[in-house]
């Protein structure tokens, strides 16, 4: 468990083809019935060519039919159907020189972790920042990761914004993203960073529009979204 409404789950894929990060797979159940629904999670963890093992964070959904029991029922041992990965565009290549920008919202920050974990694996140079919007403390995924990377590693800054409850002794009151944090923590766009956003849309849809406000290139700002949950 993540946090008490998210939890990761391994899997071990025969012949898996690797992914990169940002990329995602669709989950398919199938009832005994023959009824199935398929739901698409992005993947957190990093393929090193060397193994199959693909790791997915999923958050509950309320009255989520598949999130619901891939959080609560899916036992160690059980097949499910995974196809992918898929996608091409929201993703992150160590070949990219610019500085990245990482705007997260909720368990957005899911395919942004491997991101920040594939860099980590290639010992990247390019300077990483992370904005990762949670509504509490207690709902921020990998917390313990992200505090012990930014500790090891100087290329690596991360900002949290609390939309609900903020820790004991924040210098902030809760409050939603807005301009003047993009502004502070993210980086210049005279930078040319590559953005990367992912959240529920109203979120993507906001930080977005800050970014090109700012001066970003909408052409160096890539989004993800999506719907059911914050």
């Amino acid at each position: 468990m993540e946090t008490p409404t998210a939890r990761t789950l391994v899997f071990e894929i025969p012949d898996w083809p690797g992914h990169l990060p940002g990329q995602h797979v669709d989950v398919r159940l199938t009832a005994p019935d023959g009824y199935s629904t398929q739901r698409s999670y992005s993947i957190a963890s990093v393929w090193t060519g060397e193994s199959g093992t693909v790791e997915l964070t999923i958050q509950r959904v309320p009255d989520g039919e598949v999130s619901t029991y891939l959080t609560d029922t899916l036992a160690v041992g059980d097949a499910i159907e995974l196809r992918g990965p898929v996608g091409g565009w929201f993703v992150w290549r160590q070949a990219q020189p610019a500085p990245v920008l990482l705007l997260a919202g909720g368990s957005g920050v899911v395919p942004l972790m491997a991101m920040i974990r594939a860099r980590g694996v290639v010992r990247g140079k390019q300077p990483f920042r992370l904005i990762y919007s949670v509504r509490t403390p207690g709902d921020a995924c990998y917390a313990g990761e992200l505090a012990r990377r930014v500790r090891d590693d100087p290329g690596l800054d991360v900002r949290y914004v609390y939309t609900r409850q903020a820790p004991d002794g924040w210098p902030e009151p809760p409050k939603r993203l807005g301009v003047a944090t993009v502004n502070t923590y993210g980086w210049p766009p005279d930078f040319g960073p590559d953005c990367f956003v992912c959240g529920p849309t109203s979120f993507v849809e906001t930080a977005a529009d800050i970014l090109v406000a700012l001066g970003h290139q909408p052409g160096k700002i890539r989004t993800e979204r999506f719907g059911g949950t914050s």
